[in-house]
C-alpha cells in the first residue's frame, strides 16, 4: 500500500465497551528504525509483518504512507535495528456507519491508554464516532506511538481526564 493516511485520533472511554462490539483483535508489536525527517516502522501483527515509512505530516490529520507486507524473519532482523524499545498493544476492530474504528489496547509502560483511530478519504469526511469515543488527540503529539516509546503514558497520564486512563 503506498498514498495518503488522512486519520483522525481519539480517547477512548475506560471500561472496555468497545471490546463487546469489537468483530476482529490482533496483537501487535512493533518498533522505529531511526530515520531523519520519516518515521519507519517494523510491526509484526499476529503472524504477519510489515514495514511501514511515513512522512512528516503538516496538519496533524494527513501525511504519505508506504507500508509493505514482509517476512516474518526479516521483520526479526529489522526489529534489531529499532531503537528505544517496542511498542505492544492489542488491536480491536470496531464498525461504526461506513467506518472501521481501530481501537488500541496499550502494555507495558502505556499500559492504562486507550486509543481508536478512523481512516478517512478526506480530512473533512464526515464519520459516525461510537458511543465510547472520547475527546480527539489528533496532532497531539503525546498520542504518537513513536512518541510514547521515549515519554511513554505512565509518565503524563495525569494529564488526561480520568474517564480515559
Amino acid at each position: 500500500m503506498s498514498g495518503l493516511e488522512i486519520e483522525r485520533k481519539f480517547l477512548v472511554r475506560k471500561g472496555g465497551a468497545f471490546k463487546s462490539v469489537a468483530f476482529s483483535n490482533s496483537h501487535i508489536v512493533q518498533g522505529y528504525i531511526p530515520a531523519e525527517g520519516a518515521t519507519v516502522r517494523v510491526r509484526i501483527r499476529d503472524e504477519k509483518a510489515f514495514l511501514t515509512i511515513k512522512g512528516k505530516s503538516d496538519d496533524g490529520i494527513s501525511r504519505y504512507e508506504f507500508e509493505k507486507e514482509i517476512e516474518m524473519d526479516e521483520a526479526r532482523h529489522l526489529m534489531e535495528l529499532c531503537r528505544g524499545g517496542v511498542i505492544d498493544k492489542r488491536r480491536f476492530l470496531v464498525r461504526s456507519g461506513a467506518h472501521v474504528f481501530e481501537v488500541d489496547e496499550f502494555y507495558g509502560d502505556n499500559e492504562g491508554l486507550v486509543m481508536a483511530e478512523v481512516e478517512l478519504k478526506s480530512p473533512d469526511e464526515p464519520f459516525e464516532k461510537p458511543d465510547f469515543i472520547g475527546p480527539e488527540v489528533t496532532g497531539d503529539r503525546r498520542f504518537y506511538n513513536k512518541h510514547m516509546l521515549k515519554y511513554p503514558f505512565s509518565l503524563w497520564r495525569d494529564s488526561i481526564p480520568e474517564d480515559y486512563r
